[in-house]
């Protein structure tokens, strides 16, 4: 009998250490964004001109 309440004593503290690091982490903003890292990479880091593309062009041309 004595071990459950050991248990639950134990039990209760790192219930609230999970409580507060989460308490921490939504109040420093690691929760803010939580879509654009899934896709950021499917953004263009620079955008695409015509100038390159033509030049694409002539060294398919060439080849």
């Amino acid at each position: 009998m004595n071990v459950l309440f050991i248990l639950i004593t134990l039990s209760s503290i790192v219930a609230g250490g999970f409580l507060i690091a989460f308490i921490w982490a939504v109040k420093t903003g690691q929760f803010d964004d939580g879509h654009t890292p899934a896709v950021r990479i499917l953004f263009e880091d620079t955008k695409v001109s015509d100038t390159d593309s033509n030049n694409e062009e002539e060294l398919t041309e060439n080849k």
